[in-house]
């Protein structure tokens, strides 16, 4: 098993806290946008609270290590390996709990590029447990509001990991489908399921709208976030998400490894 020291140091070392990649000047314009109500920021969650940037600042402070010092207005954003370790303590818990229920989980990324390897091991772990890994939806349309203009997606599975994908694109390959923070994916996913008089998840897996999306709607939902994406830890503050884990979501795909084997460890889902 992965121990814990190791992680701490592997979590340093990839740069998926400590100093991460992600600028000051990106988190605290996250901030600006979340206390200003935009959806590109907000992701899906709908505060209870009415959360202005100091207060943003603070709970980021909180959760993820950054700096809570509004004069500090550059450079790059720090997590705290330590929080990140007990989030992740805390995700394998729910993974746990779900396994030992065989439960019906869904999994989706807005950063398959990164991610989708991750999702997907904990997919294979979860059902070799027992577990339903849920696809619904498999090719709908999906239309997404960016900042380009409006754009069409087709929502599909790989490995039992929801993501999107343009219309055009080919289903395998070297393109694994498309960035996006929105939480209308797993709304098309989740009112599908319901539509079809199946089972719905007891827990969903993921990041950005996926998290928020299903937070927001009543499902348990958990997931890594940035420190430029408040929305998740508003959600986690407010009760609407289960666990959010602070670390850099824009690493190389491998360097996510060792954190699947230590989850899976803990949640004693290794195979």
């Amino acid at each position: 098993m992965l121990s814990t020291g190791a992680l701490r140091a592997h979590l340093l070392a990839a740069r998926l806290a400590g100093s991460v990649a992600t600028s000051r000047e990106a988190s605290l314009r996250s901030y600006r946008l979340f206390a200003a109500r935009d959806p590109r920021v907000l992701i899906g969650i709908d505060p209870e609270s009415s959360w202005n940037e100091r207060d943003l600042l603070g709970l980021m402070a909180e959760k993820c290590g950054v700096s809570g010092d509004p004069r500090v207005t550059t450079g790059r954003d720090v997590i705290d390996p330590e929080r990140t370790l007990v989030a992740l303590d805390a995700f394998a818990e729910r993974l746990a709990a779900v396994a030992q229920r065989s439960g019906a989980v869904l999994l989706g990324t807005g950063h398959p590029h990164r991610l989708l390897g991750f999702y997907a091991a904990l997919a294979d772990a979860l059902s070799a447990a027992g577990c339903t890994v849920l696809i619904p939806a498999h090719g709908r349309r999906v239309d997404i509001t960016t900042r380009f203009g409006l754009r069409t997606y087709n929502l599909q599975y790989v490995r039992g990991v929801a993501l999107v994908r343009p219309p055009d694109a080919k289903s395998s390959g070297g393109e694994p489908g498309a960035h996006t923070h929105s939480p209308l994916p797993v709304r098309t996913a989740l009112a599908a399921a319901a539509e079809s008089g199946g089972p719905l998840p007891e827990l969903v897996i993921g990041d950005h709208g996926w998290v928020c999306g299903a937070g927001q709607l009543g499902f348990e939902a958990i997931g890594p976030a940035d420190t430029d994406d408040p929305a998740l830890f508003v959600g986690e503050a407010e009760g609407v998400v289960s666990v959010v884990v602070p670390l850099d979501d824009a690493v190389r795909s491998d360097y996510y490894r060792p954190l699947t084997r230590y989850v899976l460890n803990r949640a004693c889902l290794s195979q």
